[in-house]
């Protein structure tokens, strides 16, 4: 067991920024393949997922006229935690994850509390990681500054499709315009209101007119800028989507470049609209013409039932290389660690090895105990054959799923090879049939590139170039701090 924990306190001084997959695609208008997940620290609560669906219908409409009848949700994945009860209407996912979900609803983090976010880390354009909401906004009524749901989900949607930013900040509300006059900060400046102070004494409140600050020029630090309810302005989603008569994004014509906001800040002063029209989507999409009422987004309710595993491990002749430890070994070792370290009490695992042929050492077994992991480390190549077939392998991994009477749909396989192999492709439609994910560990400098297309076809990672590795598990993880990582280290040649 050392050189297993040898290898994951490796790992853990090599950790890379997450590299997120995701399924969702446009298909005439339509976004397809949207999952939201629900965390398992979730309790089971049925009006979540009433919740949910009437968020994501309300969402569907306004997006579609935001985007001036370009952009709906036609078919969305509800994630439901392997801790809530089973039910008949719960399907099995199949490449589905908390880890690749869209939204997450979990538990409040502490900076935002029950403040519906958008985490990203990239530039103008780029899309983000995920949305967070949690059960209390979706379940609770009376939080008027979100209502409706569904156009908070367009705010935060555009945040993380589109990376676009806010119109707003909270920390600069006011600032000084080129005409001498002291403005909100808003997209547009259409947008009306009254600005003032509310000082309030238990729930009694009063409001009282703003003072200007002598030293800034700017009012006093309590005052705020409210919005009339009463509109005429219809921009702009990023700056306040729950006016009534907000229904589209600032553009070119109306958008405010003097406004101190990250928009401005990280769009060199580009309208929102701006970058939206910018992107694949809205380059390769056209406005939906006719007069047919749009469709309600499809609902799909998923539920893991149990991890379902086969490492799928190379053993041919150039497993052997390697200086001063040879590939198998490393190999060994990260088998090892998966079994230790990663894998979920309670899951299946099974163990195929392969050079030309295959072998099915072990049909999966569920992992209880220490010695539920060594009868299958105690299998674990330790001499070399000659030849490499990783259809092969592959194929005696779906025989070993199928013959302990699972299927293979949803089931998972972790292929560990150096990939010197010229007919990966030949068996690409039996993977693709066969709805298991693939993981790839390229453990060599000649790796294959099909390599990368098995783990682009069944939607996970995989680094195939020089001799890195990059290994991610599809786990349903408790807490944000916890969500999936790619670990990246490097074999000696």
């Amino acid at each position: 067991m050392v050189p297993g924990l040898k290898v994951f306190l490796f790992l853990s001084l090599n950790l890379l920024q997450e590299v997120k997959s995701s399924m969702v695609s446009l298909s005439n208008n339509g976004y397809e393949g949207v999952v939201i997940a629900i965390n398992p620290s979730v309790p089971e609560d049925e009006r979540l997922i009433q919740s949910i669906k009437e968020m994501v219908t309300q969402a569907s409409t306004y997006l579609f006229e935001a985007t001036k009848r370009r952009f709906y949700f036609r078919n969305v994945s509800i994630l439901v935690p392997m801790t809530w009860k089973s039910k008949s209407e719960y399907l099995t996912p199949k490449r589905e994850s908390y880890d690749k979900a869209e939204v997450i609803v979990a538990d409040p983090y502490l900076k935002y509390g029950n403040n519906p976010y958008t985490l990203k880390y990239g530039q103008c354009g780029d899309r983000g990681q995920y949305i967070h909401f949690t059960p209390n906004f979706l379940l609770t009524d009376n939080l008027r500054m979100y209502e409706p749901r569904g156009r908070v989900f367009v705010h935060e949607w555009a945040h993380l499709w589109w990376g676009v930013f806010d119109e707003y900040n909270r920390d600069r509300p006011f600032y000084m315009s080129e005409k001498n006059t002291i403005e909100a900060t808003r997209c547009s400046t259409h947008v009306s209101g009254r600005i003032m102070v509310m000082e309030c004494q238990g729930s009694s409140c009063k409001s009282r007119k703003c003072w200007r600050d002598s030293k800034t020029g700017l009012y006093e630090p309590k005052c705020t800028f409210i919005p009339n309810k009463a509109q005429a302005a219809r921009d702009s989603i990023m700056f306040m989507q729950s006016l009534d008569s907000v229904n589209e994004f600032c553009t070119e014509k109306t958008h405010n470049r003097e406004a101190p906001n990250l928009q401005n800040k990280m769009c060199n002063y580009r309208s929102t609209w701006d970058v939206i029209k910018k992107s694949a989507d809205f380059q390769n999409s056209s406005p939906m013409i006719g007069t047919e009422a749009l469709p309600r987004p499809a609902f799909s309710l998923l539920k893991f039932k149990q991890r379902i595993v086969c490492l799928v491990l190379d053993k041919s002749g150039s497993m052997k290389f390697g200086n001063p430890i040879s590939r198998l070994t490393r190999m060994n070792q990260a088998a090892e660690l998966f079994l230790i370290q990663i894998i979920e009490k309670g899951s299946l695992v099974g163990l195929v090895t392969f050079d030309s042929t295959a072998t099915i050492r072990n049909l999966l077994a569920r992992m209880t105990s220490e010695k539920s992991y060594l009868e299958i480390s105690a299998n674990l190549p330790r001499q070399v054959g000659n030849g490499t077939s990783i259809c092969n392998g592959l194929r005696s991994g779906f025989q070993a799923i199928t013959s302990s009477n699972q299927r293979t749909s949803g089931s998972e396989i972790i292929l560990l090879t150096d990939g010197e192999d010229d007919q990966i492709s030949s068996c690409f439609e039996e993977v693709k049939s066969s709805g298991a994910v693939i993981h790839t560990i390229a453990l060599g400098p000649s790796a294959a590139r099909e390599l990368e297309t098995l783990s682009d076809m069944t939607g996970t990672t995989s680094e195939v170039e020089g001799i890195d590795i990059r290994y991610s598990t599809a786990r349903n993880y408790s807490s944000r701090s916890k969500r999936k990582k790619i670990h990246n280290f490097r074999f000696p040649r």
